[in-house]
């Protein structure tokens, strides 16, 4: 066997031991039972805005369908070109919960997101804090069954699941299956004490625990990160805790377009670069060395040197492990139309990651009709 040969299917054999890790986690990870008593924490919802008049109406109505009572929503609006500030006033005008509409001052150095999230916990009327997007939808148990885990467990960070909106076209069910994989993974990391992802649409923490770690303070600047950098501030303090439950499910839209995800994505991508804490880095280089191995081993059966029968090999350790783990988490999440496309996105996936591990690399981000970095 050459060298080239064995690293290839030592790159696969490893990657399988890590997805059966993760799917023994996710198996072992309990599923939130809430208790007989209802919780009573109150909560403040943060919802960061920019011209998001065509999907928030929705997750305010849907807010207005809460079995849970106790909480109040500031929608933080970061300079709206339109209608989504006059929407926000008019729903708050027959809303059943206090609902404030937050306009932004500048504060240069710092990212929208970031700005709008610390503006409005100066607002807040309560200590523990909910964030989620404009564009999401949730369930009518999703604060009850937030507020009864943070109850329950005295984390103070509770982040929780999120998944894509099905409206049946390919596009989203090759989308919602490649962000089950990173959701799942990052349920499982933070059950296993290694916490490494988590996603602002569905993010809960104490304002105090907030204040303690300085907030967004050391990346304020960077585009992305309101969620993971603030994930692993925390957690190098306090508890924290994932919570698996279908109550607590938030849904987002798909990019509608290539330009939409790519530009989020390279923004996603770009934040390994910026982690002080060297694991994370390192992840992220050993998941780039995998995919660049199998594309390596594609070429090199091209140009007959590697055997088929290594490189088929190679694709069913990696195979293997993924499909059973992508598709415990889709079932999970009630996403089961999607799991026959999990073999397109293993297909797509190596040219996937490295071409986004690359593209990091550069600066500047397209977001909400302006450039970041």
């Amino acid at each position: 066997m050459s060298l080239p040969e064995f690293f290839l299917l030592a790159f696969s054999a490893s990657w399988l031991v890590v997805t059966l890790v993760l799917l023994s986690g996710w198996t072992r990870m309990p599923v939130f039972r809430p208790a007989k008593r209802k919780p009573s924490l109150p909560l403040t919802v943060i919802i960061p805005v920019r011209n998001e008049e065509e999907g928030l109406p929705d997750l305010l109505a849907d807010l207005d369908r809460q079995t849970y009572r106790h909480f109040e929503v500031i929608v933080a609006d970061d300079q709206s070109t339109d209608r989504t500030p006059d929407l926000v006033r008019a729903f708050a005008a027959h809303a059943t919960y206090p609902l404030t509409l937050l306009r932004l001052t500048d504060d240069p150095g710092t990212s929208p997101k970031k700005r709008a999230i610390s503006q409005a916990i100066r607002r807040a009327a309560h200590d523990w804090i909910v964030t989620t997007d404009g564009d999401c939808r949730v369930g009518e148990h999703w604060l009850e069954t937030l507020a009864g885990y943070q109850e329950q467990t005295g984390a103070a960070l509770v982040a929780g699941p999120v998944t894509f909106l099905d409206r049946g076209t390919p596009a989203d069910r090759l989308q919602i299956v490649e962000f089950a994989s990173l959701v799942g993974t990052a349920m499982v990391s933070l059950f296993l004490g290694n916490p490494n992802m988590c996603n602002g649409a569905n993010f809960s923490y104490s304002r105090k625990v907030f204040e303690a770690v300085n907030g967004f303070a050391g990346n304020e600047n960077l585009a992305s990160g309101d969620d993971e950098f603030l994930l692993h501030k925390i957690a190098a303090q306090f508890p924290v805790a994932f919570v698996k439950s279908r109550e607590a499910l938030v849904k987002t839209g798909a990019h509608a377009s290539l330009w939409s995800f790519y530009q989020q994505r390279r923004r996603w991508a770009s934040k390994w670069k910026h982690y002080n804490d060297w694991k994370i880095p390192a992840l992220a280089i050993y998941v780039f060395c995998v995919h660049a191995a199998l594309l390596l081993g594609i070429a090199g059966w091209v140009y007959g040197s590697v055997p088929g029968a290594v490189l088929l090999a190679s694709l069913g350790l990696k195979w293997l492990g993924e499909w059973a783990f992508i598709g415990s988490v889709l079932a999970f999440f009630g996403q089961r139309k999607s799991i026959p496309w999990i073999g397109a996105v293993q297909v797509l996936y190596p040219f996937y990651v490295c071409f986004f591990g690359l593209a990091a690399q550069g600066s500047g981000y397209s977001w909400k009709g302006r450039k970041l970095r």
